[in-house]
């Protein structure tokens, strides 16, 4: 090899290496880093290290993502409990007093004539029992330590989740047909219903039947309890005729059943009184009346009443449909909802969420309901 060539090769690398060290030395006795093992391996130890940290980073993007999609179906129209008066209980069993005012008379008196006077009747005592319900669940030490996707902590979740559970299964009692129950070692007490504690026609209430040879029938507030209402076997659908009788029972004796308690497919029948489009008028949330979700007011001879949708209210055969006056209706609590810690035996976290509470029937005449339909 001449200089001009050992010249060309020390300046000009070929294409096929551009790495060779200058010098002829170098030429004969020193391979190219293209082809250096140590050098491959690198490059291969760099290119995992970058398939990886692009997997983690789709990975984190992927949660990222993720940890706002539980999409919770949690439906809580729970108008009752919302709504509804909330006062003090003292004891297991809460107590208050009603009372009403007789027959209106013409009252003519004979001139001159001596008084006479007639026997004044005690206020009515009426009381009902306080039910303890609560929600419990444990979380494992595991479960709360991982990280999770839509969520911080799986407790805080769980406590919110099983309030709303909670919520809901008052609302069921405060709208049920269960009778009151002072109860026993081994059965809760149990506080009676809406609908047990409003009677039926033929035990002076204003309880209207979906038929006339229905033999269902509802005592309400008797002997210091409240019973369950008994089924009767004949059954019929909501007509405008019971519908309207029962509001002018409760109106007549001094309520104004301004809300009407229904579900989806009494809600259709009432939709299809004669002259809906005259005797309807839409209410939203910013409407003036209180009221937290949307609904329509149905007008009556007796005044405006608003109708509500419950998913608590008795929907299968026999069905009902109540007409309650607010203003006569409350919620006592001797304990309001809270959550507690239990004691830890393992390795897991332990929450109860508890309250104590009864339905307050201030004057269970005030409302009526139609019943025994189907």
């Amino acid at each position: 090899m001449n200089s001009v060539e050992l010249l060309r090769d020390n300046t000009e690398p070929s294409r096929a290496c551009r790495h060779m060290p200058r010098g002829a030395e170098g030429v004969t006795t020193r391979r190219c880093r293209k082809n250096n093992p140590s050098t491959s391996l690198r490059r291969e130890s760099d290119e995992i290290v970058w398939t990886a940290r692009k997997r983690a980073e789709a990975r984190i993007k992927s949660r990222a993502i993720t940890r706002s999609t539980i999409w919770d179906l949690f439906p809580m129209d729970t108008w009752a409990l919302t709504n509804l008066d909330k006062v003090k209980a003292i004891a297991t069993s809460h107590n208050w007093l009603a009372d009403s005012l007789e027959a209106a008379t013409l009252n003519a008196q004979v001139d001159g004539d001596d008084a006479s006077y007639a026997t004044v009747v005690a206020p009515l005592r009426y009381d009902n029992d306080l039910q303890i319900t609560r929600k419990t669940f444990l979380i494992s030490g595991s479960l709360e330590a991982v990280t999770l996707a839509g969520r911080k902590s799986e407790i805080a979740r769980q406590a919110m989740k099983q309030m709303k559970h909670l919520k809901r299964d008052i609302e069921k009692a405060i709208v049920g047909n269960q009778a009151a129950c002072a109860g026993s070692q081994t059965v809760g007490r149990m506080s009676a219903g809406m609908e047990s504690w409003i009677a039926s026609t033929d035990h002076g209430g204003n309880g209207q039947r979906g038929t006339t040879t229905n033999a269902g029938s509802t005592i309400g507030y008797s002997s210091g309890t409240v019973s369950a209402p008994t089924d009767g076997a004949s059954l019929g659908g909501l007509s405008q005729t019971s519908f309207n009788q029962m509001l002018n029972d409760a109106w007549t004796d001094g309520g104004d059943p301004r809300v009407i308690l229904t579900n989806a497919v009494y809600k259709a029948a009432i939709d299809n009184f004669t002259s809906q489009a005259t005797r309807f008028v839409d209410v939203d949330k910013a409407g003036e009346m209180p009221i937290l979700t949307a609904a329509n007011v149905y007008v009556s001879d007796f005044g405006k009443h608003m109708v509500v949708l419950s998913r608590y209210v008795r929907n299968t055969a026999p069905g009902v449909v109540l007409a309650i006056d607010p203003d006569y209706w409350a919620t006592a609590w001797l304990r309001r909802p809270a959550i507690e810690s239990l004691a830890k035996t393992g390795d897991g976290e332990k929450r109860m969420i508890i309250c104590e509470w009864t339905l307050v029937a201030r004057n269970p005449d005030s409302s009526g309901k139609v019943s025994g339909l189907t």
